[in-house]
């Protein structure tokens, strides 16, 4: 499939239709043609379905943001798993690209032969197998699949540490960090990271050595979620398993809508029916683990319904 687009367009191949579930087709509906085209009609569906086929979508000029955004995931909104779908097809731009390039994407690959805007979605640049294309592949989908970490070369200073650790070194403000992780892996962030890590994580670590924008742990789901600097709004928002911690500040609405899980953070003020308890065990091992012990620890409190 190929287009050709006058103007940069958002969201397409957004396999989200830009979250279609909050607003039920009002703000971008999936049969719309893409608008700027040149020669074609194709809509927002009708992209999202040929990636899901294993079709290559070509884009001919630049594209808006959120290309890509949950490309490879079988979304269970539109009665799928929520898993990753194998064989997605891959996005090619001649062109430069917005910001939030490949929000929450599990599966394909992003080529783009121009410059890409920052924050970057869930994806990293690895060294690429078209030539004159900067190539960008999920985060998640490299967690996944640790046998195939060796294909694929992470541009420095982005490295796999001894054990399979993704360290992330380039200072790149990511969102939607390592989405929907479902495998027992980590990973390392030197710097901040943008909206939503961890957002839907079953399992895994995440160590974010910096600070974090709103909605960390959203929707948390298992494994562990670390901010050693500041979370930004909304921790652990609609949480339901796994821990969050924050060695910094955690800003306010902590644990909205939060069915389970814990949160280990300073003492605040969570959203009810969060409520403080006291720490066990196995929060003070956390904590001790990134430098918080003795008297240090009653500064924090263990958050949960």
């Amino acid at each position: 499939m190929e287009l050709k687009l006058s103007l940069p367009q958002d969201c397409i191949g957004d396999f989200t239709y830009n979250f279609i579930w909050q607003h039920r087709g009002a703000k971008l509906n999936p049969t719309d043609v893409i608008p700027s085209q040149l020669g074609t009609r194709y809509s927002y569906e009708a992209v999202v379905e040929a990636l899901k086929s294993g079709e290559d979508v070509h884009l001919k000029g630049d594209v808006g943001t959120r290309l890509g955004s949950s490309l490879g995931v079988d979304l269970v909104f539109f009665g799928g798993n929520g898993r990753e779908l194998p064989e997605v097809g891959s996005m090619v731009v001649d062109g430069n690209a917005g910001s939030h390039l490949g929000l929450s994407m599990l599966s394909g690959a992003l080529y783009i032969k121009g410059e890409v805007k920052e924050p970057l979605g869930n994806v990293v640049q690895v060294e690429s197998d078209l030539e004159g294309y900067k190539k960008f592949v999920s985060l998640t989908w490299l967690l996944h699949h640790p046998g195939e970490q060796e294909q694929h070369t992470l541009r420095e200073p982005n490295e796999f540490k001894d054990g399979g650790c993704l360290l992330l070194a380039d200072r790149i403000v990511r969102n939607t960090l390592a989405a929907r992780c479902r495998n027992e892996a980590a990973v390392h962030v030197k710097g901040d990271v943008g909206l939503s890590a961890g957002i839907l994580m079953r399992k895994g670590l995440v160590v974010i050595e910096g600070n974090a924008d709103m909605n960390a742990a959203a929707l948390l789901n298992g494994g562990t979620v670390v901010v050693l600097g500041d979370a930004a709004e909304f921790l652990g928002v609609e949480m339901k398993r796994g821990v969050a911690f924050v060695k910094g500040n955690a800003k306010g609405y902590v644990g909205a809508k939060m069915t389970g899980g814990r949160i280990l953070c300073r003492r605040t003020k969570p959203i009810p029916p969060v409520t403080e308890r006291k720490l066990e065990k196995d929060d003070l091992a956390l904590l001790a683990r990134f430098n918080v012990s003795g008297m240090l620890t009653l500064n924090y409190g263990r958050y949960e319904v």
